[in-house]
């Protein structure tokens, strides 16, 4: 059991010992200090929060939890029960409220759960602010309102609703060619709130939805992160019922990952990469990503004339320099799309609807258009080290050492080569080196990283 603590909220397995574990202590001290944090920042006398939970068998629990320590800051609360976490987001900006919390461990197992903080944008918090509200959950030095300064608490339902209008109204949705596509189309929403958006979503563009898994009860039927290997009962519904793709999303619907007409994983990857596409078709512009993502958006972004940059792995750093470099589409590899027309936050609804605009506009097949995509192939691997190595003067010998290859060096080295990368990165919480690769073939990638495994061990 666990419990992690970092400059973007805090996470761990429900039950337990307090502070080793996500107890309601802990629950109730991490709001505590994000509600003193929003006070001190705000000079309003009435701060009002929207809180969110996605379908976890503990988010009613938490979310009571939080609302009541806000509550007793002298915080309004509006909460807005099962959601996504970019419904939250969403729901910040349409009602303009101080900030927003989701209740969700996102990819993570039933037994854990966490808290994502907002600000007044929707947007998840920079490092400085995550560094404030450690200090103060640290020093425990909360000042709590008296009894007739005490906040307000409502429920409000509709949500959903309203953002699955937002993106239909986005200029690039096209709900006509949609509809006339006439979509088949197996959902996988891992039984939480995504069996609540995305079909609804689906409905009102005309297409055909296939529920499985779609029971928002929290009782996970599978590990929940969409990786390949435990997506086989979607890929073999979706051959079964004919269906022209598959949808998979995480329990927060921050993550969206297709399956081709054949069963096969269209890819994580190159989820951004067919919404790039189609986006950077009809407006010329720029893309990021982080460092760790594929360069087969890259190559996408420089077919249509635009610019591409990586950032630094996490959503908060992807965001960041896509509003320095006015980037019209980014996101992750790991199948979250940032669309700025809409928000600055990871959104399988938004990549749903662009997806879905594509293939009807491009007129083909799911696996055909995966397979109009350059062909890149990662290996992930990690390389364990003893506490007293300094992992930092590691990365800095090979920095060094391949100095000729003008490594990246904004978030540990990533060393760019004619036609593969590398990207090693330290843990921020265990002595152990990340060593990511992509090459043009499996094999080239698992022997890159097995290369930068002798160099590392070479230098110890």
């Amino acid at each position: 059991m666990a419990l992690i603590k970092s400059i973007s909220g805090i996470r761990g397995t429900i039950g337990g010992v307090v502070n080793e574990n996500l107890t309601p202590v802990n629950a109730v001290k991490f709001a505590a200090a994000y509600g003193m944090w929003l006070k001190s920042e705000n000079s309003n006398q009435s701060l009002t929060v929207i809180i969110g939970r996605d379908a976890r068998i503990s988010g009613e629990m938490i979310s009571n939890l939080v609302s009541n320590t806000l509550t007793g800051l002298g915080i309004n609360v509006v909460d807005i029960g099962l959601s996504t976490t970019p419904t939250v987001e969403v729901a910040v900006t349409l009602d303009k409220v101080d900030g927003g919390i989701i209740i969700t461990a996102s990819h993570n197992p039933k037994q854990w759960n966490a808290l994502k903080l907002l600000n007044h944008k929707g947007e998840f918090l920079n490092a400085e602010a995550g560094e404030k509200i450690l200090k103060i959950a640290e020093d425990e030095n909360f000042l709590f309102a008296e009894v007739d300064d005490l906040g307000k608490y409502e429920k409000k339902e509709g949500y959903i609703e309203k953002h699955i209008d937002e993106v239909l109204k986005l200029a690039l949705v096209d709900v006509e060619a949609i509809k006339s596509a006439n979509f088949k189309v197996v959902v996988d929403a891992v039984n939480s709130t995504g069996g609540i958006a995305i079909p609804s979503l689906l409905e009102k563009l005309g297409v055909e939805c296939i529920k499985l898994y779609c029971e928002p009860n929290g009782h996970f039927p599978h590990n929940p992160e969409p990786l390949k290997e435990h997506l086989t009962d979607i890929s073999e519904l979706v051959v079964t019922e004919k269906a022209d793709f598959g949808i998979v999303v995480d329990p927060d619907v921050d993550r969206l990952a297709i399956i081709c007409e054949d069963g096969s994983m269209f890819g994580e990857e190159y989820t951004l990469v067919a919404c790039a596409d189609y986006v950077l078709g009809k407006t010329k512009g720029d893309t990021v990503s982080n460092l760790s993502s594929s360069r087969a958006l890259r190559d996408i972004t420089l077919k249509h004339g635009g610019k591409y940059q990586a950032s630094a792995v996490g959503e908060v750093n992807v965001v960041e320099l896509m509003k320095i470099t006015n980037a019209i589409i980014g996101g992750e590899g790991n199948g979250g799309i940032i669309y700025p027309a809409s928000h600055y936050g990871r959104d399988s609804l938004v990549g749903t609807a662009l997806f879905l605009s594509h293939l009807a506009n491009e007129k083909v097949s799911c696996k055909t258009l995966r397979e109009s995509y350059p062909d890149y192939y990662m290996s992930k691997s990690k390389i364990e080290l003893t506490p007293e190595i300094n992992v930092d003067e590691i990365l800095e010998k090979i920095t060094q050492k391949f100095k000729n290859e003008n490594p990246n060096c904004i978030d540990g080295v990533k060393i760019d080569f004619e036609e593969e990368w590398v990207h090693l990165r330290k843990s921020n919480t265990e002595p152990i080196i990340r060593i990511y690769t992509e090459s043009k073939s499996q094999k080239n990638a698992d022997e890159l990283a097995e290369k930068f495994i002798s160099v590392i061990k070479n230098l110890l």
